[in-house]
């Protein structure tokens, strides 16, 4: 070989090389490991509805919505008729029906016995007397997701857990229901998630005051399984049993910190139960459901930066109020920085942020909000509305 050759296959391999060390880390799919399952696709992002009638499901697809979890006394053959014509894929019970269609990429999941933690009712054999019992023992919650693995593998079980993952004063569990069964619940699934409604579940006249239970319950979560496995959560977005809701800024702040905190699904309770019962809530608020649906679209637009790997050397903040932290996801993605911040407080406070490995000169435009901040030496500052959202995209 010509000498001038063989420099320029040595350049080629230094500037690979180079390329190679700055190139970001590919995103890996939670799922790939499963034949069957929610989409792999680096750009997707689970948003479902819980137990939801199949005829509504091109109305939640408008919504933002792009799967359905559980079906009222499913899967029967007509629900997953009907959700096959609308294109919304479900994780549903591992009935016989279900069975049958075990080699549909429409079910993407099996879903286990909702709140096996919560205290179960129960009826005296001889007086017909409703009470309730204890929870379901993890050893059998464990017991079940061998069986449905053992029935079908190719696509993961889900465990939704209740309010007692972060309601530490929750008294569902019943006497005999412990904090210490819940490393054995998480075990017993592949995908685990839990349901908190602070503002109209939680049974406090201040509910406001504790949209932080959202993060905290995810951080346990994460804690009772090592890592291990993926964790969804549950969002309220109406009123439920109680007199009171969430604005549409407060879901928009609990859809946030959960993203923050780790969740990598997210499904919405859209029942209300009192003055009346109304299954489809949601799509009956004219407040509500525009900015569930707005919520749910800037999510989306943001799948492939929530799903990219963590970053070694993340964004850091310090709040001016030691009371009001504020918490913060960090990624990068095709040349800029992406720092999502939720104020985890009912009170507003200033945020003075620091990112590593900025040029001296940058700029943070906050998205979705029309405005920029000068970024100088890696620093800004920002202020933050009680429960405040910021999303901030840096070059």
């Amino acid at each position: 070989m010509k000498w001038w050759l063989g420099l320029l296959a040595l350049a080629a391999v230094g500037a690979w090389i180079g390329s190679a060390g700055n190139a970001e880390p590919e995103t890996a799919s939670p799922y790939a490991k499963w034949k069957h399952g929610p989409s792999k696709a680096a750009d997707h992002f689970p948003i479902g509805v819980w137990l939801q009638a199949p005829k509504n499901a091109a109305r939640y697809q408008r919504a933002g919505i792009n799967f359905y979890m559980g079906l009222w006394k499913g899967p029967t053959e007509a629900q997953l008729a009907d959700l096959k014509r609308a294109g919304m894929p479900v994780i549903c019970d591992q009935n016989e029906v279900g069975l049958k269609h075990r080699d549909d990429p429409l079910l993407i999941g099996w879903l286990q016995q909702d709140e096996p933690d919560n205290a179960q009712p129960v009826v005296d054999a001889k007086t017909k007397k409703r009470s309730y019992g204890p929870p379901v023992p993890p050893r059998e919650v464990m017991a079940r997701y061998e069986r449905m693995r053992r029935r079908d593998d190719s696509r993961p079980v889900f465990l939704n857990l209740g309010q007692g993952v972060a309601n530490d004063e929750w008294k569902g569990r019943g006497p005999q229901g412990k904090l210490s069964d819940y490393p054995g619940y998480v075990q017993a699934t592949d995908v685990v998630s839990f349901d908190v409604y602070p503002v109209a579940g939680i049974g406090k006249p201040d509910g406001e005051n504790y949209l932080w239970y959202v993060a905290k319950g995810l951080d346990r979560l994460r804690e009772w399984s090592g890592g291990k496995r993926i964790i969804w959560n549950v969002l309220e977005c109406t009123r439920i049993s109680s007199s009171q809701r969430a604005t549409p800024e407060q879901v928009r702040a609990e859809a946030w910190m959960s993203i923050v905190h780790g969740s990598q699904g997210l499904v919405w309770f859209v029942h209300e139960f009192k003055p009346r019962f109304n299954e489809t809530a949601l799509l009956d608020d004219a407040v509500m459901l525009p900015a569930v649906t707005k919520l749910n679209r800037e999510i989306q637009s943001l799948a492939a930066v929530i799903n990219s790997p963590e970053v070694a050397n993340p964004a850091s903040v310090k709040s001016t109020k030691r009371e009001v932290p504020i918490d913060t996801m960090t990624r990068r993605r095709q040349g800029a920085t992406y720092i999502f911040a939720v104020g985890m407080r009912n009170a507003a406070t200033r945020g003075a942020f620091t990112v590593p490995g900025l040029p001296a000169k940058a700029t943070a435009e906050v998205l979705n909000e029309g405005r920029t901040i000068p970024v100088r030496n890696g620093r800004f500052e920002d202020d933050f509305a009680p429960y405040g959202v910021h999303l901030y995209q840096v070059r």
